[in-house]
Protein backbone atom coordinates (compact mmCIF):
# COMPACT_ATOMS: atom_id res chain seq x y z
CA UNK A 1 0.00 0.00 0.00
CA UNK A 2 1.32 3.43 -0.95
CA UNK A 3 2.48 5.51 2.02
CA UNK A 4 0.99 8.95 1.53
CA UNK A 5 2.22 12.37 2.58
CA UNK A 6 0.34 13.67 5.61
CA UNK A 7 1.27 17.34 5.24
CA UNK A 8 2.86 19.54 2.57
CA UNK A 9 6.04 19.55 4.67
CA UNK A 10 6.39 15.80 4.03
CA UNK A 11 6.74 16.32 0.27
CA UNK A 12 10.43 16.06 -0.76
CA UNK A 13 12.22 19.38 -1.16
CA UNK A 14 14.66 18.03 -3.74
CA UNK A 15 15.43 20.08 -6.83
CA UNK A 16 13.05 17.96 -8.91
CA UNK A 17 13.24 17.00 -12.57
CA UNK A 18 13.02 20.46 -14.16
CA UNK A 19 15.79 23.03 -13.69
CA UNK A 20 15.45 26.82 -13.58
CA UNK A 21 16.08 28.58 -16.84
CA UNK A 22 13.21 27.15 -18.85
CA UNK A 23 11.11 29.55 -20.90
CA UNK A 24 7.63 28.76 -19.60
CA UNK A 25 5.52 31.87 -19.17
CA UNK A 26 5.35 33.51 -15.75
CA UNK A 27 2.46 31.92 -13.88
CA UNK A 28 2.23 28.93 -16.24
CA UNK A 29 0.35 26.09 -14.58
CA UNK A 30 2.49 23.43 -16.26
CA UNK A 31 5.62 24.68 -14.50
CA UNK A 32 3.95 24.50 -11.10
CA UNK A 33 2.57 21.04 -11.85
CA UNK A 34 5.95 19.69 -12.97
CA UNK A 35 7.58 21.15 -9.88
CA UNK A 36 5.20 19.15 -7.68
CA UNK A 37 5.34 16.01 -9.82
CA UNK A 38 9.14 16.06 -10.05
CA UNK A 39 9.59 16.23 -6.30
CA UNK A 40 7.57 13.03 -5.98
CA UNK A 41 9.09 11.09 -8.86
CA UNK A 42 12.68 11.89 -7.95
CA UNK A 43 15.33 11.55 -10.65
CA UNK A 44 14.89 7.84 -11.34
CA UNK A 45 12.40 8.58 -14.11
CA UNK A 46 12.40 8.71 -17.90
CA UNK A 47 10.19 11.46 -19.33
CA UNK A 48 8.45 11.14 -22.68
CA UNK A 49 7.28 14.58 -23.79
CA UNK A 50 4.81 15.24 -26.60
CA UNK A 51 5.14 18.37 -28.72
CA UNK A 52 3.57 21.28 -26.89
CA UNK A 53 4.23 24.22 -24.56
CA UNK A 54 6.40 22.23 -22.15
CA UNK A 55 8.51 20.73 -24.93
CA UNK A 56 9.30 23.96 -26.77
CA UNK A 57 10.05 25.95 -23.62
CA UNK A 58 12.31 23.41 -21.91
CA UNK A 59 14.44 22.16 -24.81
CA UNK A 60 15.30 25.03 -27.13
CA UNK A 61 18.53 23.92 -28.81
CA UNK A 62 21.27 23.66 -27.70
CA UNK A 63 19.88 23.83 -24.14
CA UNK A 64 17.66 21.69 -21.95
CA UNK A 65 16.03 22.30 -18.58
CA UNK A 66 15.53 18.60 -17.87
CA UNK A 67 17.59 16.94 -15.15
CA UNK A 68 16.48 13.44 -16.15
CA UNK A 69 16.48 11.33 -19.36
CA UNK A 70 13.98 12.94 -21.72
CA UNK A 71 12.53 11.95 -25.09
CA UNK A 72 10.63 14.25 -27.42
CA UNK A 73 8.13 12.87 -29.86
CA UNK A 74 5.33 14.18 -32.04
CA UNK A 75 1.84 15.09 -30.84
CA UNK A 76 0.33 11.71 -31.67
CA UNK A 77 2.67 9.07 -30.28
CA UNK A 78 3.89 9.90 -26.78
CA UNK A 79 2.01 6.94 -25.27
CA UNK A 80 3.40 4.57 -27.92
CA UNK A 81 6.93 5.84 -27.31
CA UNK A 82 6.48 5.37 -23.56
CA UNK A 83 5.28 1.81 -24.14
CA UNK A 84 8.50 1.10 -26.04
CA UNK A 85 10.62 2.60 -23.26
CA UNK A 86 8.77 0.51 -20.68
CA UNK A 87 9.28 -2.67 -22.71
CA UNK A 88 13.00 -1.93 -23.13
CA UNK A 89 13.44 -1.41 -19.39
CA UNK A 90 11.62 -4.66 -18.59
CA UNK A 91 13.74 -6.65 -21.05
CA UNK A 92 17.02 -5.15 -19.83
CA UNK A 93 16.01 -5.86 -16.25
CA UNK A 94 14.77 -9.42 -16.74
CA UNK A 95 17.31 -10.72 -19.27
CA UNK A 96 20.42 -8.76 -18.39
CA UNK A 97 19.99 -7.78 -14.74
CA UNK A 98 20.11 -4.06 -15.45
CA UNK A 99 18.68 -1.42 -13.10
CA UNK A 100 19.03 -1.85 -9.35
CA UNK A 101 15.95 0.32 -9.01
CA UNK A 102 13.19 0.18 -11.58
CA UNK A 103 12.99 3.53 -13.48
CA UNK A 104 9.57 5.11 -13.76
CA UNK A 105 8.23 6.07 -17.18
CA UNK A 106 6.32 9.35 -17.24
CA UNK A 107 4.49 10.87 -20.21
CA UNK A 108 4.03 14.65 -20.12
CA UNK A 109 1.52 15.88 -22.69
CA UNK A 110 -1.05 18.61 -23.17
CA UNK A 111 -4.69 18.32 -24.16
CA UNK A 112 -3.96 18.57 -27.90
CA UNK A 113 -1.51 15.68 -27.72
CA UNK A 114 -3.86 13.66 -25.51
CA UNK A 115 -7.55 14.36 -26.05
CA UNK A 116 -7.17 14.96 -29.79
CA UNK A 117 -4.12 13.88 -31.78
CA UNK A 118 -2.72 11.38 -29.28
CA UNK A 119 -5.95 9.68 -28.19
CA UNK A 120 -5.42 6.55 -30.29
CA UNK A 121 -1.94 5.76 -28.95
CA UNK A 122 -3.09 6.54 -25.39
CA UNK A 123 -5.96 4.08 -25.73
CA UNK A 124 -3.57 1.42 -27.03
CA UNK A 125 -1.20 1.91 -24.11
CA UNK A 126 -4.03 1.66 -21.60
CA UNK A 127 -5.58 -1.39 -23.27
CA UNK A 128 -2.25 -3.25 -23.30
CA UNK A 129 -1.71 -2.57 -19.62
CA UNK A 130 1.73 -0.98 -20.07
CA UNK A 131 3.11 0.28 -16.76
CA UNK A 132 3.39 3.96 -17.66
CA UNK A 133 2.19 7.05 -15.80
CA UNK A 134 0.54 9.52 -18.17
CA UNK A 135 0.32 13.17 -17.06
CA UNK A 136 -2.11 15.35 -19.00
CA UNK A 137 -1.51 19.02 -18.17
CA UNK A 138 -4.76 20.44 -19.50
CA UNK A 139 -4.60 24.12 -20.47
CA UNK A 140 -7.74 23.60 -22.55
CA UNK A 141 -6.51 24.73 -25.99
CA UNK A 142 -3.59 24.50 -28.41
CA UNK A 143 -1.69 27.25 -26.60
CA UNK A 144 1.70 26.58 -28.17
CA UNK A 145 0.48 27.15 -31.72
CA UNK A 146 -1.74 30.18 -31.22
CA UNK A 147 -4.60 29.40 -28.80
CA UNK A 148 -6.76 27.27 -31.09
CA UNK A 149 -9.67 25.27 -29.63
CA UNK A 150 -9.22 21.62 -28.76
CA UNK A 151 -11.80 19.05 -27.76
CA UNK A 152 -10.76 19.83 -24.19
CA UNK A 153 -11.69 23.51 -24.51
CA UNK A 154 -14.71 24.18 -22.26
CA UNK A 155 -18.10 25.35 -23.48
CA UNK A 156 -18.26 29.10 -24.04
CA UNK A 157 -14.51 29.70 -24.04
CA UNK A 158 -12.94 32.07 -26.55
CA UNK A 159 -10.04 30.84 -28.67
CA UNK A 160 -8.69 32.09 -31.98
CA UNK A 161 -10.83 29.44 -33.69
CA UNK A 162 -13.90 29.82 -31.46
CA UNK A 163 -14.04 33.58 -31.17
CA UNK A 164 -17.74 33.60 -30.23
CA UNK A 165 -17.19 30.94 -27.58
CA UNK A 166 -16.87 27.20 -28.17
CA UNK A 167 -20.37 25.74 -28.72
CA UNK A 168 -19.45 22.18 -27.68
CA UNK A 169 -18.87 20.77 -24.19
CA UNK A 170 -15.45 19.71 -22.94
CA UNK A 171 -14.43 16.11 -23.72
CA UNK A 172 -14.66 13.75 -20.73
CA UNK A 173 -11.13 12.35 -20.73
CA UNK A 174 -11.46 10.71 -17.33
CA UNK A 175 -14.54 8.87 -18.53
CA UNK A 176 -12.68 7.66 -21.62
CA UNK A 177 -9.63 6.59 -19.63
CA UNK A 178 -11.51 4.81 -16.84
CA UNK A 179 -13.51 2.88 -19.45
CA UNK A 180 -10.22 1.02 -20.06
CA UNK A 181 -10.39 -0.30 -16.46
CA UNK A 182 -6.85 0.73 -15.59
CA UNK A 183 -5.53 0.49 -12.01
CA UNK A 184 -5.43 4.20 -11.24
CA UNK A 185 -6.72 7.49 -12.66
CA UNK A 186 -7.20 10.85 -10.95
CA UNK A 187 -7.85 14.53 -11.49
CA UNK A 188 -5.60 17.16 -9.93
CA UNK A 189 -5.02 20.86 -9.46
CA UNK A 190 -1.82 22.80 -8.67
CA UNK A 191 -3.91 24.77 -6.13
CA UNK A 192 -4.17 21.61 -3.99
CA UNK A 193 -0.55 20.56 -3.61
CA UNK A 194 -0.90 17.76 -1.06
CA UNK A 195 -3.78 16.17 -2.97
CA UNK A 196 -1.81 16.25 -6.22
CA UNK A 197 1.42 14.96 -4.68
CA UNK A 198 -0.34 11.97 -3.13
CA UNK A 199 -2.05 11.17 -6.41
CA UNK A 200 1.32 11.22 -8.18
CA UNK A 201 2.59 8.76 -5.58
CA UNK A 202 -0.34 6.42 -6.14
CA UNK A 203 -0.01 6.70 -9.91
CA UNK A 204 3.70 5.79 -9.82
CA UNK A 205 3.01 2.77 -7.60
CA UNK A 206 0.15 1.46 -9.74
CA UNK A 207 0.42 -2.13 -10.99
CA UNK A 208 -0.23 -1.07 -14.57
CA UNK A 209 -1.00 2.13 -16.50
CA UNK A 210 -2.02 5.22 -14.55
CA UNK A 211 -3.43 8.55 -15.65
CA UNK A 212 -3.33 12.02 -14.08
CA UNK A 213 -5.58 14.74 -15.50
CA UNK A 214 -4.41 18.06 -14.05
CA UNK A 215 -5.90 21.48 -14.79
CA UNK A 216 -3.10 23.73 -16.06
CA UNK A 217 -3.74 27.44 -16.08
CA UNK A 218 -2.53 29.43 -19.11
CA UNK A 219 -2.79 33.12 -18.32
CA UNK A 220 -2.08 34.01 -21.96
CA UNK A 221 -4.87 31.86 -23.39
CA UNK A 222 -7.24 32.27 -20.46
CA UNK A 223 -6.59 36.02 -20.57
CA UNK A 224 -5.92 37.05 -17.00
CA UNK A 225 -3.07 38.40 -14.87
CA UNK A 226 -0.35 35.85 -14.18
CA UNK A 227 -0.51 36.65 -10.46
CA UNK A 228 -3.85 34.84 -10.04
CA UNK A 229 -2.99 31.57 -11.80
CA UNK A 230 -3.30 29.40 -8.70
CA UNK A 231 -6.42 31.25 -7.57
CA UNK A 232 -8.10 30.53 -10.92
CA UNK A 233 -7.44 26.78 -10.69
CA UNK A 234 -8.73 26.82 -7.12
CA UNK A 235 -11.94 28.49 -8.29
CA UNK A 236 -12.39 25.74 -10.88
CA UNK A 237 -12.53 23.24 -8.01
CA UNK A 238 -14.64 25.40 -5.70
CA UNK A 239 -17.31 25.97 -8.35
CA UNK A 240 -17.51 22.25 -9.10
CA UNK A 241 -16.27 22.63 -12.67
CA UNK A 242 -13.14 20.59 -11.83
CA UNK A 243 -14.00 17.93 -9.22
CA UNK A 244 -10.96 16.41 -7.53
CA UNK A 245 -11.34 12.64 -7.37
CA UNK A 246 -9.60 9.35 -8.06
CA UNK A 247 -10.63 5.99 -9.47
CA UNK A 248 -8.48 3.38 -7.74
CA UNK A 249 -9.06 -0.13 -9.16
CA UNK A 250 -12.58 0.87 -10.12
CA UNK A 251 -13.48 2.57 -6.83
CA UNK A 252 -14.32 6.26 -7.20
CA UNK A 253 -13.47 8.57 -4.30
CA UNK A 254 -13.78 12.36 -4.09
CA UNK A 255 -10.52 13.56 -2.52
CA UNK A 256 -11.38 17.24 -1.97
CA UNK A 257 -15.00 17.70 -0.85
CA UNK A 258 -16.71 20.99 -1.65
CA UNK A 259 -19.56 21.39 0.88
CA UNK A 260 -20.66 24.73 -0.57
CA UNK A 261 -19.89 25.62 -4.15
CA UNK A 262 -19.25 29.06 -5.50
CA UNK A 263 -21.33 30.13 -8.52
CA UNK A 264 -19.55 29.55 -11.83
CA UNK A 265 -19.67 33.29 -12.55
CA UNK A 266 -16.87 33.78 -10.00
CA UNK A 267 -14.65 31.52 -12.12
CA UNK A 268 -15.76 32.96 -15.45
CA UNK A 269 -15.50 36.66 -14.61
CA UNK A 270 -11.74 36.59 -13.88
CA UNK A 271 -10.92 35.16 -17.32
CA UNK A 272 -11.02 37.16 -20.51
CA UNK A 273 -11.76 34.04 -22.54
CA UNK A 274 -15.30 34.05 -21.07
CA UNK A 275 -15.82 37.81 -21.41
CA UNK A 276 -19.10 38.79 -23.02
CA UNK A 277 -20.90 35.49 -22.42
CA UNK A 278 -24.66 36.01 -22.50
CA UNK A 279 -26.65 35.04 -19.39
CA UNK A 280 -28.19 32.03 -21.11
CA UNK A 281 -24.75 30.59 -21.85
CA UNK A 282 -23.62 31.15 -18.26
CA UNK A 283 -26.72 29.21 -17.20
CA UNK A 284 -25.59 26.30 -19.39
CA UNK A 285 -22.20 26.29 -17.65
CA UNK A 286 -23.85 26.48 -14.21
CA UNK A 287 -26.11 23.59 -15.16
CA UNK A 288 -23.06 21.59 -16.23
CA UNK A 289 -21.38 22.30 -12.87
CA UNK A 290 -24.58 21.26 -11.08
CA UNK A 291 -24.59 17.95 -12.96
CA UNK A 292 -20.98 17.31 -11.96
CA UNK A 293 -21.83 18.20 -8.37
CA UNK A 294 -24.68 15.70 -8.36
CA UNK A 295 -22.45 13.00 -9.84
CA UNK A 296 -19.59 13.52 -7.38
CA UNK A 297 -21.56 14.40 -4.26
CA UNK A 298 -20.49 18.03 -4.03
CA UNK A 299 -22.54 20.56 -2.09
CA UNK A 300 -25.00 23.14 -3.38
CA UNK A 301 -24.17 26.66 -4.49
CA UNK A 302 -24.19 28.88 -1.45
Amino acid sequence: MTELYKTIKDIPTSEGILAPGHALCAGCGAGTILNIVGRVTGKNVIVVNATGCVEVTTTYLPYTAWRVPWIHNAFENSAATASGVRAAIDILKEKYGKFKEDPRVLVVAGDGGTADIGLQSLSGMLERGDRVTYLLYDNEAYMNTGIQRSSSTPYGAWTTTSWEGKPEMKKDMMGIVTAHHIPYAATGSPAYILDLANKVKKALDADGPSFLHVISDCNLGWRHDSKISVEVTRLAVQTGLWPLYEVDHGVLKVTVPVPKRKPVEEYLKVQGRFRGLKPERIKVIQSYADQLASRFGLGPVG
